[in-house]
């Protein structure tokens, strides 16, 4: 299948083919004629797997076919959780809508409100925003929703988990009863399944992959390493095996910051991207992170969203998450739109019975490791391990380089170190 056997206008055609795209994604094939034909959609789809262009582009050509001259209010509201993703949207939407006399606008907190009111004063027909600082310009009379035709939720399971569900049905309330529902999500937890009966009607479901499962194309592996012994670990898997490029994700704000010290005084160029960073400061860590002028970047959770670089070949859980569907939402960060990468995740003892979860969550044994000089000495706490989220949930190229952590490894010769060996070799 192409993209001109879709039915897409030849302005958004030309503007795809110029990014160097012929053939749609699975999400797209099956999403782009359910959106054309005016139908609400419930969609799963893996982060990575061409979600953003599965809406954008059948969005794009509905606005443009039936536009009318100017409009002030916006025709389509995305909604997305958090600032970097709703960049990525609204830069998705001005890409392949290049050719089409559209206007996108974005609107994100962190950052002054001003400018934002005089684009809305301008007029737009396609709103990209975050639900707070959306609500924001509701309060003000400065975002009018009253014309909106079409809505997306991306990335809805984030959303709720973010607390945002209030803000959602209120910003609901403001839209016309009559129009077309989309909503994205990785995975469909029971507060996703009530909130599309809430806000779709008579969706249709698409799913490209299994419900809350990891991406085949990711390799993943656990190494079991003492809490204290991660940060070693860590760069001497960066440095013994060449990583270039590669996110890690801590569980608060403050750790990342500690980990980012940690690696530098390494010898690893690193920065953090959370919630505490200015607009700007998050801007420059990512800008260096996909130009390759560092090689770590250390985020959290919340920040993480919306991170799109392609190829990115590995990704790092310094700390699990608490909830395991956030390890399905990290690893998709790798192994995005048909290429392949590595998902390690770094386990000491009392993070165990979240990893069991996540195994749980997923369906399947991850290969568990043991890296020679880092073998495990802690025993359980006898109190429960501080999991505090608070850092975390409020506030086209060549193929990379495949490296293995698991490196070269010699084979033991007694049956334990056999066994050692086996176990690092499924991932080496």
């Amino acid at each position: 299948m192409s993209f001109s056997s879709l039915g897409l206008s030849a302005e958004i055609l030309r503007a795809v083919s110029a990014q160097g795209y012929d053939t749609p994604t699975p999400i797209q094939q099956q999403a782009i004629p359910v959106v054309l034909q005016g139908k609400d959609l419930m969609a799963g789809a893996q982060t990575g797997t061409g979600k953003t262009a599965a809406f954008a582009l059948p969005l794009l050509h509905k606005l443009q076919a039936g536009r009318k001259g100017a409009h002030k209010a916006p025709r389509a509201l995305i909604l997305t959780p958090t600032r970097e993703l709703a960049n990525q949207v609204a830069e998705s939407f001005r890409t392949y809508g290049a050719h089409l006399p559209l206007r996108t606008t974005v609107i994100f907190g962190g950052v002054g409100i001003n400018p934002q009111l005089q684009k809305l004063r301008r007029g737009v027909d396609i709103l990209v925003a975050t639900p707070g600082r959306l609500i924001d310009h509701l309060d003000r009379g400065s975002a009018d929703l009253s014309q909106v035709e079409m809505v997306v939720l991306d990335e809805a399971d984030r959303m709720l988990d973010m607390g945002f569900i209030h803000a959602i049905k209120r910003i609901m309330k403001q839209l016309p009863a009559k129009r077309q529902g989309l909503l994205f999500s990785a995975t469909f937890p029971d507060n996703i399944i009530k909130l599309t009966q809430q806000f779709l009607n008579q969706p249709q479901l698409i799913e490209v992959a299994k419900r809350n499962t990891s991406s085949e194309s990711i390799d993943q592996v656990a190494f079991h390493v003492d809490q204290g012994r991660k940060r070693e670990l860590l760069t001497h898997l960066i440095g013994t095996h060449n990583w270039q490029q590669v996110l890690v994700f801590t569980r608060t704000k403050h750790g990342a910051d500690r980990l980012v010290k940690q690696l530098v005084s390494d010898g690893i160029e690193a920065m953090a991207i959370h919630g505490n960073k200015s607009q700007g400061a998050r801007e420059r860590a990512l800008s260096a992170f996909k130009q390759q002028s560092i090689q770590a970047l250390i985020a959290t959770d919340v920040a993480a969203r919306g991170i799109d670089i392609d190829r990115l070949p590995h990704v790092v859980n310094y700390d699990l998450p608490n909830v395991a569907e956030d390890y399905v939402h990290r690893i998709g960060r790798t192994g995005r739109a048909g290429s392949t990468g590595q998902a390690v995740s770094l386990v000491c003892v009392d993070e165990k019975p979240q990893w069991k979860a996540i195994e749980q969550l997923i369906r399947k044994a991850v290969p568990s490791s043991i890296v020679d000089g880092f073998e495990p000495n802690d025993r359980p706490s006898s109190k429960p391990a501080n999991h505090n989220t608070s850092g975390a949930r409020r506030n086209a190229g060549k193929p990379a380089n495949r490296r293995s952590p698991g490196g070269n490894q010699s084979r033991g010769k007694t049956s334990a170190n056999k066994r050692h060996s086996q176990r690092r070799a499924a991932f080496g």
